[in-house]
């Protein structure tokens, strides 16, 4: 990862820099204040600075929330460290307030002496009561156990750029740049990289460009000059694997590893999808690669989209979908039929709260039952799970190995805090990726019949291309028989091809890896994690063990089918913990499957665990 400095001025040199292994800072306003965009530039800023990062932004669930509202607050928060971290942080050191609404909703997570930036000017009576603030907090005494800095933000941006002569509502625009320029000084991140990304942006703006330069830079000088800060701080860069790497998010990711496959599988990537919160990302990164043979299809509808997805797999074509949960209800008939034609392509699902249109921009983990059983008949599929932001690249391309090597549609659960966060991504070489091979049968030989479901020793039908002469044969969602794929009402021959799609599922087991544990083999707890749980279970788990607790961790990347190991693997713990966000749905599969009493620890708040939250539990559970 290339590294940026910061030349020390002669004002730095009077204040003190204290030298910090890791900060959590967050940026909160109003959804029209900019703090998404200051996030990711803090977060580019300091993965170029070497640091290890983890982020998760927090949007207002309504599109048009009432300015100043406690509903329009948007948020975004981000850990920089000099060691491996997997979570954005529990407790913040730095919060970046715009106005009364974004103080009162975040100031419980800022840690007894944090700082607390305010933009004093926001604090007039009218935001205060569109807070519902029956008092000021800048006056009532409620900040006594913070660091509170109070800095007239509207005022100064306004003077930052009154010489170009622009509107006082574009000039307040700006605030959000001066805000990036005091944290860019109190942590020494470098102004060089968000100046070249203003440029590119806002390049054929000229004024707008240049006034978001003064902004940022008066923020910077601001942070030199006054008297309210005597220290500033450093986070050293982390010792990464060599290599390069590149700031990726779960959805950006979960793109790249899609046309990774296709181009591993020499095939070309089809997207049937209509757009959903918080799977849109990844149709619209997608629609950028045209030139890598990419065809994104935007439907009507989510039923139209699965349909033209099942055409695409028929077709030949890697074929690809993307939803959330409500969506995911509406393919279900679809997904269905893919099931019976025994095609591969792939479902993405990135979860979000629940039911009905419930929380669209929280994270959850309510749809595995969805995926697992919401499709009428004996329809199973096979399951995984994304862990990280940096995952997501991963786990599409072992996806799709297995759709094609056991001629099953294939389906993928992101969840809204994978998604939208975002990590440090080792590019891989493309020599290193794993290839996917994928063979068509040949016309038939003189004499031959060609039967579409005839099976190999994986349970596996031929993915038969449609033109290829002597392989014509019936598709639909009747019954096929076993082999020639002719539509059977014979109720024995139902029940054979129910066992064979069901069994074709059960052998992947023996097709993917072991479970693999970190930490004993053996002992007094397991902590079973899967999905965007894992960064908060692996560290506290580690920061147990270094207690001297005995506690291992196992994530689960496989949730259809389990690893083969994992009931052995079960029993060797007297205790297994398996946190969720949800009411416990893997915790009852689990038991379903292996007769195997466990503890459940559920969320379901549309936020994810703080790792203090999971070491709490697992002391609990050891006493």
């Amino acid at each position: 990862m290339s590294t940026a400095t910061v030349e020390p001025t002669p004002s730095h040199a009077k204040k003190a820099v204290r030298e910090l292994r890791s900060a959590t800072v967050r940026l909160a306003g109003d959804s029209g204040d900019g703090m998404q965009l200051t996030g990711s530039q803090l977060t580019n800023t300091s993965a170029l600075a070497g640091n290890d990062i983890a982020t998760f932004p927090d949007f207002p669930a309504e599109i048009r929330a009432p300015r100043g509202t406690r509903a329009g607050v948007s948020g975004f928060q981000v850990q920089f460290a000099s060691d491996d971290i997997f979570t954005p942080g529990d407790r913040l050191d730095a919060l970046v307030v715009m106005n009364p609404a974004a103080l009162v909703t975040n100031l419980t997570d800022l840690v007894p002496g944090g700082i607390l930036l305010i933009n004093e000017d926001s604090f007039t009576d009218k935001d205060l009561k569109l807070a519902n603030c029956r008092t000021n907090p800048l006056e009532d005494g409620s900040l006594k156990s913070y660091r509170v800095i109070k800095v007239p933000m509207t005022m100064l941006t306004r003077k930052s750029v009154e010489e170009l002569g622009l509107s006082q509502k574009l000039a307040d625009r700006c605030k959000n740049f001066f805000a990036m320029g005091l944290v860019y000084w109190l942590f020494g991140r470098d102004l060089e990289p968000t100046l070249r990304f203003n440029r590119e942006k806002f390049g054929n703006k000229v004024e707008i460009a240049e006034a978001n330069e003064r902004a940022l830079r008066a923020g910077w000088y601001y942070g030199e000059t006054t008297e309210a800060f005597d220290i500033s701080f450093r986070v050293a860069p982390a010792r990464l694997e060599p290599g390069t790497y590149n700031n990726v998010m779960g959805n950006q990711a979960l793109a790249w590893g899609l046309m990774a496959a296709a181009h591993q599988s020499h095939k070309r990537l089809f997207l049937g999808s209509y757009p959903i919160t918080p799977a849109s990302d990844i149709l619209h990164e997608l629609s950028r690669h045209k030139n890598f043979g990419v065809r994104t299809f935007q439907a009507e509808d989510e039923i139209a989209a699965m349909c033209a997805v099942v055409g695409a797999a028929f077709g030949g074509a890697m074929a690809v979908t993307t939803t959330s949960g409500p969506g995911l209800a509406l393919k279900a008939e679809a997904m269905g039929l893919a099931v019976m034609l025994e095609l591969p392509m792939l479902i993405v699902s990135v979860q979000r709260g629940g039911p009905s249109t419930g929380l669209p921009t929280k994270t959850e983990q309510s749809d595995l039952f969805q995926v697992m059983f919401a499709r009428n008949g004996e329809s199973p599929m096979p399951v995984l799970a994304c862990r990280s932001p940096a995952d997501c690249f991963d786990v599409p391309l072992e996806a799709w190995r297995i759709a094609t090597r056991f001629m099953t549609p294939v389906v993928i659960l992101s969840d809204g805090y994978v998604a939208n966060g975002a990590e440090p991504w080792r590019i891989p070489k493309v020599a290193d990726l794993p290839t996917i091979p994928i063979t068509h049968p040949e016309p038939p030989q003189d004499g031959e019949v060609f039967h579409p479901y005839s099976r190999n020793e994986r349970l596996a039908r031929p993915w038969a291309l449609p033109g290829t002469p002597g392989l014509m044969h019936r598709i639909g969602g009747l019954e096929k028989e076993d082999p020639t794929g002719n539509v059977s009402y014979d109720p024995l021959n139902h029940e054979r091809m129910v066992h064979r799609r069901a069994r074709k599922v059960e052998l992947i087991a023996h097709d993917i890896p072991l479970q693999e544990v970190r930490g004993p083999a053996s002992g007094d707890l397991l902590v079973l994690s899967w999905g965007g749980t894992y960064g908060a279970c692996a560290t506290a788990v580690e920061r147990c063990q270094q207690d001297g607790l005995s506690v291992a961790h196992a994530h689960l990347r496989y949730l259809n089918p389990f690893p083969a190991n994992l009931g052995h693997l079960l029993e060797q713990y007297r205790t297994v913990l398996i946190p969720e966000w949800n009411l416990g749905q893997l915790r009852m599969l689990i038991q379903a499957k292996y007769v195997r009493e466990t503890v459940g620890f559920n969320k379901v708040q549309g936020k994810p665990f703080a790792v203090e939250e999971i070491v709490e539990k697992i002391r609990e559970v050891l006493r």
